[in-house]
């Protein structure tokens, strides 16, 4: 079992992220993970950039400078990055590996294509989040069920196929609430899109 964990926000007395942490407060966050969960060490850890918006606009190259540190020391052993623009992960990857990225991107939310393929061509996984839609951005199910329809799938086990379909790079993370759940998103793996589906959907 690997644990992953992201740090970056900073929670106010509602429990939503405010503020974000600067490179001084990283090092207590992360090792407060790792005593409220008993381990030693975490398999991977994300750097959560910016607040509510969107990636872009500010650098990133102090606050993982200290992940890096944390993960010589031995206390991380992969690091990633989250909610990103290209040239924040080419910030950050002029400081230290980046195995894996994880940005917002679903079926009818494409628009972080390019940071997709610096994934590609550099060899990084790329993780999105919310990738059945959720938050302000939910996933609109019409063509979604359409193309479930045809294929004797459900709309959520369509949205699965097309991000593996993307790329080889993606790996989808949904949530799951059951073993009936669970099963269902693990047929996705083997659902089978044409170009005809891929088409429909990203219209």
């Amino acid at each position: 079992m690997s644990i992953a964990t992201k740090v970056g926000p900073l929670f106010g007395p509602d429990g939503r992220p405010g503020d974000q942490a600067g490179p001084e407060q990283l090092r207590g966050l992360l090792l407060e993970d790792l005593r409220a969960l008993g381990l030693d060490r975490f398999d991977l850890v994300y750097l959560r950039v910016g607040g509510m918006g969107g990636p872009g606009g500010e650098s990133v190259a102090d606050r993982f400078a200290v992940l890096a540190e944390l993960r010589e020391e031995g206390l991380i052993r992969h690091l990633g990055i989250s909610n990103v623009d290209v040239a924040q992960l080419d910030e950050a990857l002029g400081v230290a590996p980046v195995v894996a990225v994880q940005n917002h991107y679903h079926v009818h939310h494409h628009d972080d294509a390019a940071v997709l393929a610096r994934c590609a061509e550099r060899g990084i996984a790329y993780v999105p989040f919310f990738p059945l839609g959720g938050g302000n951005d939910p996933i609109e199910h019409t063509r979604l069920a359409q193309v479930a329809g045809r294929h004797d799938a459900t709309a959520a086990q369509v949205a699965l196929a097309w991000l593996l379909a993307t790329s080889p790079n993606i790996l989808a993370i949904p949530g799951t609430g059951s073993p009936a759940h669970l099963a269902e998103n693990i047929a996705a793996a083997g659902l089978r899109l044409d170009a005809a589906d891929l088409a429909e959907l990203t219209a």
